[in-house]
């Protein structure tokens, strides 16, 4: 029978619906909150998820979101609530969720739906990575909250880029769930009103305009006149400006049009020390998609990554992640492994303190440096800054006041 993972934060429901479940003859895995959910998703890799939407650490609905960007959701979720509303039921449906259960349960309103939830292989289309999978990362949210900003007002939206940019990323964040993604760079045909009618409601893309042939040119001027009438979003990444694009030929009408909303956006030069994050999750997406074997990044492998310059940015990232576990030889990727594979050095990483201070004062400026970096990470969450550190709550404030970090207790669940 199946494995199903039951998620809920009242143990009576975890052990009334464990019971029914294992009686039926599936086998049942339990976890008390988000955390151990994940565990036990990576550990099990459960049929099917019977969510709870309210629990103490991280809501149902932000743990399905988290699966959804991060390309875990490939299997069936169904949510459970006692305080359940329409817009919920809607949200989670939205998202990537198979159904909607009321507490109390009835027995066998939960084996129907079980048994209809098994019958669907996966819950979505693997959704590819965006900005929203990395979620310890503040310059990568804050970038995300700038770009849902900007594209509430204008449907057509330019990526001022560098070389190394995280424009895909970018793009990515915007198309909705089950919609369509137009890269224009891909293609070789004339687009015409059939083409825009199956992609309605998505993202057409470019990486770059300035690369775009004059076949493309007009594909873009063609879905720029219909983006209203099918519903879609242009996302364009533009290394050149607007003056620069006009000296290269592109008619000034059209380039101004373009450049009527823009933002730059910073290339991975600029976010180096997010890219350690973005690495584990490229590697999970892989492993999740089935495109390489079981493969973890060593702490070594994680900073000499981060120590590589990535001219090409993103997609040079993914390329080099996707090479580093397909040559691997060891379940586990070291840091000699990335200078093997990867065919150069990594450059050396700058001392993060000076060794000529006294002990005491050198050991409180490393306490300082690490709190602050775990703050951050955790983007202020006291109860998750506890779970990393390994001290409790009161300790954990004594401390932060001593060392003159005000952490003004955001970020709490």
């Amino acid at each position: 029978m199946a494995k199903i993972l039951v998620v809920d934060d009242e143990i009576g429901i975890r052990e009334l619906l464990s019971e029914i479940l294992s009686d039926e003859g599936h086998d049942v895995a339990l976890a008390e909150n988000a955390a151990a959910a994940r565990a036990a998703r990576k550990a099990g890799r459960p049929d099917l998820v019977l969510l709870d939407i309210w629990m103490p650490d991280t809501d149902g609905i932000t743990l399905l979101k988290e699966w959804s960007a991060n390309g875990q959701l490939n299997m069936p979720v169904v949510m459970m609530s006692g305080h359940g509303t329409i817009d919920t039921a809607v949200e989670a449906t939205r998202i990537g969720a198979q159904d909607f259960l009321e507490k109390p349960i009835a027995l066998q309103k939960l084996l129907a739906t079980v048994k209809r939830a098994l019958q669907k292989t996966a819950a979505a289309p693997r959704a590819e990575l965006s900005l929203a999978a990395f979620t310890h990362s503040a310059p990568l949210r804050e970038l995300k909250r700038r770009l849902e900003q900007l594209a509430q007002k204008s449907r057509v939206l330019v990526l001022r880029t560098a070389g190394g940019s995280v424009v895909e990323l970018c793009a990515r964040s915007l198309q909705r769930p089950g919609r369509a993604w137009l890269d224009l760079g891909s293609l070789s045909n004339v687009l015409d009103m059939d083409a825009l009618e199956a992609a309605a409601g998505g993202v057409v893309f470019a990486a770059d305009l300035a690369c775009l042939p004059r076949l493309q040119q007009k594909n873009l001027v063609f879905a720029l006149e219909r983006v209203e009438k099918y519903d879609l979003r242009l996302v364009l990444g533009s290394a050149a400006g607007a003056s620069e694009l006009i000296a290269q030929g592109w008619e000034d009408g059209l380039v101004r049009r373009l450049f009527e909303v823009w933002l730059a956006v910073p290339g991975l030069a600029e976010l180096k020390n997010e890219v350690p994050e973005m690495a584990g999750q490229i590697l999970t997406h892989l492993i999740e998609a089935g495109e390489v074997p079981l493969r973890r990044l060593s702490t070594a492998a994680l900073n000499a990554l981060r120590n590589i310059a990535w001219p090409g940015g993103y997609p040079e990232l993914k390329a080099a992640v996707r090479s580093l576990a397909l040559a691997a030889l060891d379940e586990e990727i070291d840091g000699e492994e990335v200078a093997r594979v990867l065919g150069r050095e990594p450059l050396p990483a700058p001392l993060p303190l000076p060794l000529d201070l006294p002990l005491r004062e050198a050991r409180e400026a490393f306490e300082r440096m690490y709190f602050e970096h775990h703050l951050q990470l955790e983007a202020g969450n006291m109860t998750r800054l506890a779970e990393k550190t390994g001290l409790e709550r009161t300790h954990l404030y004594r401390k932060l006041k001593q060392l003159g970090i005000h952490n003004g207790r955001r970020g709490e669940e």
